[in-house]
């Protein structure tokens, strides 16, 4: 039992953001219940493994975008080709193996679909970089 934990340990976390290419296309609901499913499985796989950490949709209701300017519209929408439809984050040992898991995701089967794998910064190194832009 020791070596897995230490093996858990040393894993960073990775997440996973599920990009659509067409925000706009609305699905009917046969066709989310069957995604859904297929998330939920897919997400249990690795919860299996005791490697999801946390994950969300993000649904549009209420959604605000913030412009540089400071000048809030409604959004994500507009002129926009894709939307971010929701993310996981999953302990994985490299990149690799998080991309592994990226290649089932039931998002990628939607044509120009795509999941985005990105390392999460470790807290400690966050918290230096508060830390130093305060002083």
């Amino acid at each position: 039992m020791q070596a897995i934990h230490k093996n858990q340990k040393n894993m960073d976390e990775f997440i996973l953001i599920f990009r659509h290419e067409d925000g706009k296309k609305v699905a009917s609901p046969e066709q989310i219940q069957t995604w859904m499913k297929q998330t939920m499985d897919w997400i249990g796989g690795i919860a299996a493994q005791n490697k999801f950490s946390s994950g969300t949709g993000l649904p549009f209701d209420d959604a605000k975008v913030v412009h540089h300017s400071k000048m809030v519209t409604n959004g994500p929408f507009g002129d926009i080709k894709e939307t971010i439809g929701g993310f996981i984050i999953v302990k994985a040992g490299s990149v690799d193996e998080a991309v592994e898991f990226a290649k089932g995701c039931p998002v990628l089967q939607g044509e120009g679909n795509t999941v985005e794998v990105r390392k999460i910064a470790k807290k400690r190194w966050y918290a230096l970089i508060i830390i130093n832009k305060n002083k």
